[in-house]
């Protein structure tokens, strides 16, 4: 998993999960390293830092999630699962960590108290279906709504107030990427099986769908660009495609990666993109 990120008085920053065991934080501009994060003994699914880049968390195959110094790369906290972590976020005020995994449960941690790895809110998932991906916007309507989605190609948005499903969409393939994009129309971006699906989060309705190259059955992933007219989609064949967003017309074909593409994302700006590969490697590309 891949996350860019801009911080205040510095250009961009991207942190990076990996088999390895040691996500990575690098320019986002450059790709230099900058620090690993240390510590986990499993594959690491997810890496994500909070808005202003002080924290950073991570999800791993070892059965815990890990809450880090961005700073300085020291770890803070860990919280223990019963089984594999798949994904992890912040809440916009960065207060809370919400995680999901092969558990099929959403666990929210407060972390005011980090030292105590109980959850603050620990919801059941329908049919304890594994949590693919973990969202959650700082729009006002959102603030409070962490949605999640699973292997069975359920979204689900619980309030966090109530503990309680407040909208569902669905698709009609198992979940491999999803990615919440914060414009003005704070579009989600699904990824699963041939197809890319567009919700709108202010309705939770879907605005289109498009059908890809790939399919996202196994791996892979999408972003869509800041200004919303066009997308990048990589997965198993090492092929890394756009396509425009209105006509659904593949404008561009790139290879570089040699072994299958796990994510992309678009950097801020839509400048440039990135992409991480099971061949061990991320490539920045010009936009």
């Amino acid at each position: 998993e891949l996350q860019f990120l801009p911080p205040p008085s510095a250009g961009p920053l991207l942190i990076s999960a990996c088999h390895d065991r040691t996500p990575m934080l690098r320019s986002g501009s450059t790709g230099d390293w900058i620090g690993s994060f240390v510590g986990h003994k499993g594959a690491v699914w997810s890496a994500k830092m909070d808005k202003e880049a002080n924290l950073a968390a991570t999800a791993s195959g070892d059965f815990s999630a890990r809450l880090w110094d961005a700073i300085n790369g020291n770890h803070l906290a860990t919280f223990q699962h019963k089984h594999i972590v798949k994904t992890v976020q912040f809440s916009p005020d960065s207060t809370l960590l919400a995680t999901g995994g092969h558990e099929g449960l959403l666990r929210v941690f407060d972390l005011n108290q980090f030292k105590d790895d109980k959850a603050a809110h620990s919801i059941p998932l329908k049919a304890k279906a594994n949590i693919t991906k973990c969202c959650w916007g700082s729009a006002p309507a959102l603030e409070n709504l962490v949605t999640v989605s699973d292997s069975t190609g359920l979204i689900s948005s619980f309030d966090i107030r109530t503990q309680k499903v407040a909208h569902t969409m669905k698709v009609d393939a198992g979940i491999m990427d999803m990615e919440l994009c914060e414009d003005d129309r704070n579009k989600l971006v699904v990824s699963a099986g041939k197809k890319v699906s567009f919700f709108d989060m202010s309705s939770f309705q879907l605005l289109k769908s498009a059908d890809v190259a790939i399919s996202f059955n196994e791996e892979g992933g999408t972003s869509l660009h800041p200004d919303g007219t066009k997308f990048v989609t990589g997965g198993s064949d090492l092929w890394v495609r756009v396509y425009d967003y209105n006509s659904g017309e593949c404008l561009e074909t790139n290879k570089g990666h040699h072994g299958p593409i796990r994510c992309v994302r678009y950097a801020p700006g839509g400048a440039s993109y990135a992409t991480g590969s099971e061949d061990g490697t991320i490539r920045l590309w010009r936009s």
